[in-house]
Parts: C-alpha cells; structure tokens; sequence
C-alpha cells in the first residue's frame, strides 16, 4: 500500500470546474511567473548542515530525485505519520492509521536504505551525514493518537516517534489549535500529556496550536519546546503565524522555531514574493535569537506543476475544504529539490556569516533535538 493511501480524505471534488483559467492554460502564461531560482552548490568540505524539522518523504520520489535532495546537503528531515486532521475520525482510527502510516515508514527507509536511515537520535543523523543518508524522524501532527491514555505515548515512542504536535488546527483534549473559534489554552488532560512527553524524552511541537496553548505550553514544560513550521504574525497576519509574544518566550526556554515555505501563510500573491520568506526568517532571528530558528519547510521536494492530476492529489490529501484558488501553495523560487542551496545563498545576502547561516539551516534543529532526545 502507498503511503499516501493512509491519508486519503473525502473524495476529489470535480475539478475542472473550479481551476483558474491561467492553471488551466499552464501556470508559466501568467506574465508574473516566476521560475525556481538556483543557488551555488551545496560545499560537501564545508558539510553544513541541513535538516528540514517538517517537510516530506514519498513514496513517489524518485532515486534521481533524492539524489538532487542529498546532493543539496539534506542530511535528516522530520515526516508526518498519520492523519493530522484527527477531529474527522475516531481516536481508534488515529491510533490505527499513526501506526500504520510509521510500520510503512519503516519499510520504506529499508526498501530505500541506500538512502534513508530511521532517526531516533542526534546519532543516527550523525551516521547520515558520515555516509551520505538523510535521517528520517517520525513526527505526529496531533496528540489523538494517543486515545487519551499516556501510557500509548511509551508505545509510540518504543516504534520510534520522536516529535508530538499537541494539536493540528481545531479544538482537541490536549487544548485548542489555531483555527478554533472559540479556543482553549491547555487543558487538564494537556497539562498531564505535556509531563508525559518531557518524563519519556518525546519532544514537544507547537505548530497549528493556537497563541495561548502555546503561551500555556511554554510555561508548563519543564523542557524546551519547538513549533517545526510556522511564520511569523507580525510580518504577515495569519491564523497560522505566531506572534512576537510566542516566538520571544519559546527561545528564553531554550526553544527552537522553524518557518515553513508555505506561500499562502505569508502571501497570496502568487508569484514574485519569495522575498516574505526570508522577511520572515530574518524577522524571527532578531525576535528569538540566531541560536534559536530554524527551517520546516512542511513542503514537497519534487519539481511541481500545477496541473489537474496535481490539483486532484491536493484534494485527496486535504479534504473537501481545500481551496484550490490558493495554489500553488509554495513559493515558485523554491519550488525544487535544490531549494536550501538557494536558501543558503539568500541568508548570506542578508548579511549573515556561513556559520550563522549554518544554525539556520539545520545546525539549531541538531542541537535542539541533541538537547532533548540525544
């Protein structure tokens, strides 16, 4: 079974219908098409490192694709098991198809250990790095799986989870997300998970979480806190930014953010605008500090084209309330597998040194996930 198969949704909706007509016509006829950039090759002598807190492994890619991702120095990456959009299924079937979704991980990274290697530990992205892999971590976008019994968070871990989202976008036991009307912060049962994850070593990430479960979250853990893919809501307004307020208390805890490449949280611009990405980037390291942001580019690595067969994927993956209005969702500039090269280059532009430009694009997330699970 393809992995992508655990996270199908309700049906794609006809389609055609719905398309803009530039989509329709071939995304680069719009005047304002903007083609993805390329940057210098990624230095193997320097070996900087590059890890991607939330981004995507498919079963689709091929070798000479992620042979172009490792040629651009990606080295680990954390993916999403399971379905994140929990609230439409019962905590049985979140138990099932998160536990599925990691057994299918785990034999595609053996089908393809040429390649992968599973991480669990900052050792295992070391073992990557020495032979040329990309450690791949296993990361939940919501807490249900758990089926609001703590004692389910020692098995996942034993399967290899090492990353728990404590919520997606709407209202959950464990608090609220960001897109919940009329939201909690943590609640009582999120208090208890949120001891359970620092006791088993599980880390904690923030993203989708609303701003005052964050706030709550940041203040209960006895341990750093992450939020893997976000922006920044005081550069551009969006349910899914996080404000000065999260950002600034998350890296006095010793906490790491990562932004996402997500085009529609920044802009809806379609073309043209990549430089709201590094606005963001550069935005987040003078609010939390060089030592504290990094990149979780919750984005495919393949070459996209916005055609009906894409558009119909997007469907399938997102649900009945996915616009296609919004697409593409990305950047265009970043839109290849090549894309931290040119990241790379950007941040030297904007005046930062090869070091610091290193924390950024992967060397904050390694030291986060040192700090905490080894």
């Amino acid at each position: 079974m393809k992995r992508r198969d655990f996270l199908t949704g309700a049906a794609a909706l006809p389609l055609m219908a719905t398309i803009p007509t530039a989509f329709a016509m071939g995304q680069a006829s719009d005047p304002n098409f903007t083609p993805a950039l390329v940057g210098k090759p990624w230095d193997p002598k320097r070996n900087a490192m590059v890890f991607d807190a939330m981004g995507e492994i498919r079963d689709s890619f091929t070798d000479e694709l992620i042979e172009e991702i490792l040629a651009a120095g990606m080295r680990s990456i954390a993916v999403t098991c399971g379905n994140p959009r929990q609230q439409n299924q019962s905590i049985e079937q979140n138990f099932q198809s998160t536990l599925e979704e990691m057994l299918w991980f785990d034999n595609h990274i053996a089908e393809k250990s040429k390649y992968y290697l599973k991480g669990t530990s900052t050792a295992d992205i070391d073992r990557a790095r020495a032979e040329g892999k990309i450690a791949i971590f296993y990361l939940t976008q919501n807490s249900e799986h758990f089926m609001h019994d703590l004692d389910n968070v020692d098995m996942f871990y034993g399967i290899g989870q090492r990353v728990c989202q404590l919520t997606y976008n709407y209202q959950n036991m464990a608090g609220s997300g960001c897109m919940e009307r009329h939201g909690s912060g943590i609640t009582r049962f999120g208090g208890q998970l949120i001891e359970k994850l620092n006791e088993r070593e599980m880390m904690i990430d923030l993203s989708h979480s609303n701003v005052q479960t964050a706030l709550d979250a940041i203040e209960i853990s006895e341990k750093p806190i992450q939020i893997s893919h976000t922006t920044c809501y005081d550069v551009s307004p969006n349910p899914r930014g996080m404000p000065d307020e999260v950002l600034k208390n998350l890296a006095d805890k010793g906490g790491t953010v990562g932004i996402t490449q997500m085009r529609t949280f920044m802009t809806l611009e379609r073309y043209g605008m990549v430089h709201l990405y590094f606005d963001h980037l550069m935005h987040a390291i003078n609010v939390a500090g060089i030592d504290h942001v990094g990149i979780g580019s919750d984005r495919d690595h393949r070459r996209l084209e916005v055609t009906p067969e894409y558009l119909e994927e997007m469907q399938r993956e997102q649900g009945p309330l996915f616009d296609v209005r919004r697409v593409p969702l990305y950047f265009e500039e970043l839109n290849s597998p090549r894309r931290m090269e040119v990241i790379w280059d950007e941040l030297i532009k904007r005046g930062l040194s090869e070091d610091d430009a290193e924390k950024v694009t992967g060397l904050n997330f390694y030291n986060h996930y040192k700090r905490l699970i080894g």
